[in-house]
């Protein structure tokens, strides 16, 4: 009899669902829009970013009539597939920050701050528990240039006020034990984990509470002018708003425009069965603090509360024409990669199995950050683009959107984060060429640690490949 490789074995029994949502029981269902109806305000989608929409227009507006139309369920998409990783960056880092917004730099990190700081507010307000934690995140170096990198970062981040640590190989390892690990920073203030599903339903009933009409299982198919508003047709019914707020992140977009402004990505992620008390004690991890390597081609991961590990990231595909396929989530490859990186990690964790398996679309625009505008005359706004940090972000996204539908000049809209839009990805088939050849641009970086002539040239141009 044939045996199996200690990588396939440790992926055979796993679910192919994603954790968050299988591992704990869902909310009953909303129905779905079997006729007619009128709203002041309609979201297209049931997302972080729709469900912050709402309920920040609730609480602007408390007789406002809001309806949230959800395709499928309430964090169906990246919402609940995420690792569980909240930021206080709007920027995708503070050093891509410097690089595209300098003057703002400081109004950004505030912003930032805030945004999170009222998050958690609302959280405790509502007495919505989502094992949130703050407690920071570790950047591991594993590759002799990347020390010098970290070492360069710390700096920085320390000039703007960040509490950083600088470790050396044999201090990281003292905190996660992995041979492969040859520096870290140790980043204490804004950021940790939380349970994405429990975010992402403690929001939904805050919602409902507010009073919020959800309709789940109700795609939208097309909207268009009417009158004074808008009209946007389902499979079964039209519903007629004053006001649309589209949150649709990486599925197919509803508005034209939207179309070449992010691409979807996606990434892939596993999480163990539960770890032993000996297991635990062989990495360490007291802190349990999230963790990230200093590639391009990253992986990210975390503990959960129940003694697993989350482990995702590396091979984020994205597939030609844009596909949006329910079956690329399940990509074989791509989870064997990630289990037999894994166990270089962490080969004393060797035999351990994982229960879940999973992929997810990311929405990556052309510089990391998300896409907020507005069309229809100021009748509709969209937000979209988080490029994998939408869990906090979106709030920020939302907030712009409604300031746009209100035809609101705020601190917000006038960002020229806001304001300038990223350049947008060329079609098909120069969109794939040019994703695969950033893509191995960057790998080789990852290896060299030289950026080389079409990085450098994209960095000129302040676009990029990530997710």
């Amino acid at each position: 009899m044939k045996m199996l490789s200690p990588v396939f074995a440790s992926l055979k029994e796993a679910e192919t669902k994603p954790f968050w949502i299988s591992n704990q029981d869902a909310p009953e269902a909303f129905p779905s829009l079997t006729c007619a109806t009128t709203c002041d305000l309609a979201i297209v989608g049931g997302g972080l970013t729709g469900l912050w929409a709402a309920i920040e227009a609730k609480i602007a507006d408390p007789t406002l009539d809001v309806v949230i139309l959800e395709s499928q369920h309430v964090a169906y998409g990246a919402s609940g597939r995420n690792g569980g990783f909240f930021s206080e960056s709007l920027t995708h880092g503070l050093a891509h920050g410097l690089s595209l917004w300098p003057r703002e730099i400081d109004t950004l990190l505030r912003l930032g701050r805030e945004n999170v700081s009222e998050i958690f507010a609302y959280l405790d307000a509502e007495g919505i528990d989502a094992d949130q934690k703050f407690c920071g995140k570790s950047v591991m170096a594993l590759r002799p240039h990347q020390v010098d990198e970290l070492a360069a970062s710390s700096k920085q981040l320390q000039e703007y006020g960040e509490k950083v640590e600088f470790l050396t190989g044999d201090e990281t390892r003292k905190d996660i034990d992995s041979p492969t690990y040859l520096a870290s920073l140790r980043i204490h203030d804004g950021s940790g984990i939380l349970d994405p599903a429990k975010l992402s339903w403690g929001l939904r009933q805050a919602a409902v509470k507010a009073g919020v009409r959800i309709y789940e299982m109700t795609p939208v198919k097309a909207l268009a002018r009417n009158g004074a508003g808008m009209l946007l047709r389902t499979a079964s019914a039209e519903v007629s708003a004053h006001k649309v707020i589209l949150a649709t992140n990486a599925f197919a977009p509803l508005l034209r425009r939207m179309k070449n402004m992010a691409i979807p990505v996606f990434d892939h992620v596993l999480v163990t069965e539960q770890l032993t008390s000996s297991q635990i004690d062989s990495i360490g991890w007291k802190e349990s603090q999230g963790v990230t390597d200093a590639g391009n081609q990253f992986h990210y991961y975390r503990r959960t509360p129940d003694d697993r590990i989350l482990w995702g990231g590396y091979d984020a595909i994205y597939y030609r024409g844009s596909s949006r396929v329910a079956s690329q989530e399940q990509f074989d490859a791509s989870h064997q990669l990630l289990a037999e990186h894994f166990f270089e990690t962490f080969p004393q964790l060797e035999g351990l199995n994982f229960s879940h398996k999973w992929a997810g679309m990311i929405d990556t625009t052309s510089r990391f950050t998300p896409v907020i505008g507005r069309a229809f005359g100021g009748r509709l706004a969209y937000a979209f683009g988080y490029t994998g940090l939408g869990v906090t972000s979106s709030r920020f996204g939302a907030k712009v959107a409604l300031d746009f539908i209100n035809n609101r000049t705020s601190e917000l809209t006038e960002l020229t984060l806001v304001k300038r839009k990223p350049i947008p990805f060329p079609p098909e088939p120069i969109r794939s060429a040019l994703v695969a050849k950033t893509r191995g641009a960057l790998a080789r970086e990852d290896i060299d640690g030289k950026r080389g002539p079409w990085l450098g040239l994209l960095d000129r141009m302040g676009v990029g490949f990530n997710s």
